[in-house]
């Protein structure tokens, strides 16, 4: 996937008191905004953000020597030229995935008739397939030469993915004839002895084959209607909690207009190495905010290799393409591009059955923890406002209630109460509510996200992590997910807990801060 066009400046971030929300401006093209020194920082405390200047697609991390490779779609020219300038692949190592190296460009962009370097994937050839040598690390991504033609290339690594080299000028996989085709991602079929490269093109996944990643054959696609464009395909195998094998295919997709999420849409299935059989038509999501968008999943791995096959690792872009340029960053540190935090997905059979996959924050997360304040078991009856502030933590607790309508949180709350960012349950359905605060949706359109609830149930576990500039809500133990932007003045740091027409006990209410 690649950038859009279009700018706009989040204004006046000096403690956020006069912060307002500029129109888009007609020209991509502006100078950097200089951060004074009367600026406080919106950069997130515990989540990854780029250095400086832009960043969009996360690829897929792959682990090497000993620690995770994570590159990322990075535009050092994105303040003079806006996204339209292109992107290179930058380069950051981490080996618990919460405390990241930057390593700066891995592959660069113009040195090539191909010019900058869009969205692909990552392997390590340990077979030396490609004939560039046992352990070479081969990048395909999609490039466009004429802006509007979009083929598959080949780079290559000799030095641990670090550094690479283009593999000639000519598309590994040139275009059919096609407007959108995008986005490989490249896995081994061991039991084939093969390559396999799932393709996004429009309303399918194309899947293809390879011996030597070099040259491809088309096999079979993936059809899917009425989710936008598919974008940033993934495919997966992964053992779920009953000890049945799945295949996984996911697709970044823009259920918008049918009153679906916009972020990481799902089916398990099977797999024979060359067509894939969903289990059910319609998707699943991995997350039910507005901004988990061109997430990718990759293997888990522990500190000595070893690859456990019932879990994988997620992360997604934090931000989306209706405004992808709003931010209050890019005035207050110079730069514009925020992840998820990095999550263990695992895979399990639902009550009513099927699988789904739920998510959790990942577990070194916890090796960060800076501060702990336990506050027990608390009664709500309205709202109760907790002896606590803050801009960045986790709160967790689980609400039990016997008769009520709602209940929940008021993260990043004003004195006056008047902003605050709502995350909870209402009547059928957990939500995750922007409206009262600053956020980036200038429409009024993307305010309030939903995911199913049983009412029956009568109690709810929520764990939401909050950072400066966005809030992740996950839902009974990960069943669902919501990820959204927020900015919230920085002087909003209050916290309070709700109920709606009854009375809820709070229990075990924890918070934590970090420190990354």
């Amino acid at each position: 996937m690649r950038g859009l066009s279009r700018r706009a400046l989040f204004a006046g971030s000096t403690a956020g008191a006069a912060a307002v929300l500029l129109p888009v401006a007609a020209a991509p093209a502006a100078a950097k905004p200089k951060a004074t020194a009367a600026c406080a920082s919106y950069r997130a405390a515990y989540h990854f953000t780029v250095p400086d200047q832009w960043k969009n697609d996360p690829q897929r991390p792959v682990w090497i020597d000993g620690e995770y490779h994570y590159y990322y779609l990075y535009n050092a020219d994105y303040f003079t030229g806006g996204t339209t300038s292109g992107t290179a692949w930058r380069l950051a190592t981490s080996t618990d995935l919460v405390s990241f190296t930057d390593r700066g460009i891995a592959v660069p962009k113009d040195t090539t008739p191909g010019g900058d370097v869009w969205s692909g994937s990552a392997v390590v050839d340990n077979d030396n397939t490609a004939g560039f040598g046992a352990g070479a690390v081969i990048v395909i991504a999609t490039m466009a030469p004429d802006d509007v033609t979009q083929a598959q290339y080949l780079y290559y690594s000799t030095d641990g993915g670090r550094t690479f080299t283009n593999h000639g000028t000519d598309p590994v996989l040139p275009n059919p004839g096609v407007r959108d085709f995008r986005d490989p991602k490249v896995i081994r079929d061991e039991e084939r002895g093969r390559w396999v490269m799932t393709l996004a093109e429009n309303n399918k996944v194309g899947f293809y084959h390879s011996t030597d990643l070099k040259s491809w054959s088309y096999v079979s696609g993936f059809v899917k209607d009425g989710i936008g464009v598919l974008e940033c395909p993934d495919l997966f195998r992964i053992r779920a909690e009953d000890g049945a094998w799945k295949w996984v295919l996911g697709v970044s997709a823009n259920g918008k207009g049918s009153g679906l999420p916009s972020t990481y849409a799902y089916w398990t299935g099977a797999f024979d190495g060359t067509t894939f059989t969903p289990e059910a038509s319609d998707p699943q999501w991995l997350d039910h905010g507005w901004d988990w968008y061109a997430a990718v999943t990759f293997e888990k791995r522990d500190a000595n290799g070893t690859l456990d096959p019932a879990a994988r690792y997620a992360i997604g872009w934090l931000n989306h393409w209706d405004y992808a340029n709003t931010t209050p960053t890019i005035d207050s540190d110079g730069f514009n591009g925020t992840d998820s935090i990095v999550r263990e997905v695992t895979l399990k059979r639902a009550s009513s059955g099927g699988y789904y996959l739920a998510s959790r924050p990942v577990a070194a997360l916890d090796s960060y923890v800076s501060r702990t304040v336990s506050l027990g078991d608390l009664e709500v009856s309205g709202t109760r406002l907790l002896d606590y502030t803050g801009t960045a933590y986790e709160l967790s607790c689980q609400i039990t209630w016997d008769q009520l309508t709602g209940a929940g949180v008021q993260l990043r709350r004003s004195a006056d109460g008047g902003r605050h960012v709502d995350a909870g349950i209402y009547a059928d359905y957990a939500f995750l509510n922007r409206r009262t605060t600053v956020n980036p949706d200038a429409s009024g359109r993307w305010q309030e996200s939903h995911s199913p609830f049983d009412p029956g149930a009568r109690t709810v576990k929520l764990r939401i992590l909050v950072d400066r500039t966005s809030v992740e809500m996950f839902v009974d133990d990960g069943r669902y997910v919501h990820s959204s932007e927020v900015f919230p003045y920085l002087i909003d740091t209050g916290l309070a807990l709700f109920t709606i027409d009854g009375t809820a006990v709070f229990r075990d209410v924890l918070i934590r801060e970090f420190a990354v």
